[in-house]
């Protein structure tokens, strides 16, 4: 769906009133999204699923709030991002002890070096707290930029181009060999 700025306010504006079909068209145009980063998120395709859901429901309910249709993108992730966050701690507080990398395969056989990496990665991205995955998966999963993603987690575009750094650094420093 490819909408201009100006089709896309009367869209959301429709939405906001409670137009059915033009609240189907914002999701249409952000589920993938939010969908792919709860799942990196929570690791947990049913998990991320039931947050995406419960995210929805919420845009649905507080839709009216977002005044300005170029905010909409940051608001519907940081919602999803959030319900994504409060599934992990309601899995934990009920103690179910699941591995979190289910759903994300085995590595191609094809290669054992590049499976152990993509081992040694999963592993390296579980071991993040949330918040670190949530902001991998926005940045890179769904294409954030430090502007958008400044957006939803309430800092500076420049001091979230510093938290992604140190963060992808750390992560090449537990990847490297020595």
């Amino acid at each position: 769906m490819t909408l201009t700025e100006q089709e896309f306010g009367t869209v959301l504006a429709s939405a906001a009133e409670g137009n059915e079909l033009a609240f189907a068209r914002i999701v249409d145009a952000h589920h993938d999204d939010l969908r792919r980063v709860c799942t990196f998120i929570t690791r947990d395709h049913d998990l991320a699923e039931d947050a995406v859901q419960t995210a929805w429901s919420i845009a649905w309910r507080k839709l009216g709030s977002v005044r300005d249709a170029t905010k909409l993108r940051s608001w519907l992730m940081r919602v999803a991002v959030n319900e994504a966050k409060r599934a992990l701690k309601k899995r934990s507080r009920r103690s179910e002890v699941e591995s979190l990398v289910t759903g994300f395969g085995a590595p191609s056989g094809r290669n054992p070096e590049t499976g152990i990496d993509a081992l040694d990665l999963r592993e390296a991205l579980r071991r993040l707290d949330p918040d670190d995955r949530a902001l991998l998966a926005m940045r890179y999963v769904a294409g954030f930029n430090a502007t958008e993603l400044a957006a939803v987690i309430g800092i500076t575009p420049s001091g979230t181009r510093n938290r992604l750094e140190r963060l992808t650094d750390r992560l090449r420093e537990e990847l490297s060999d020595g």
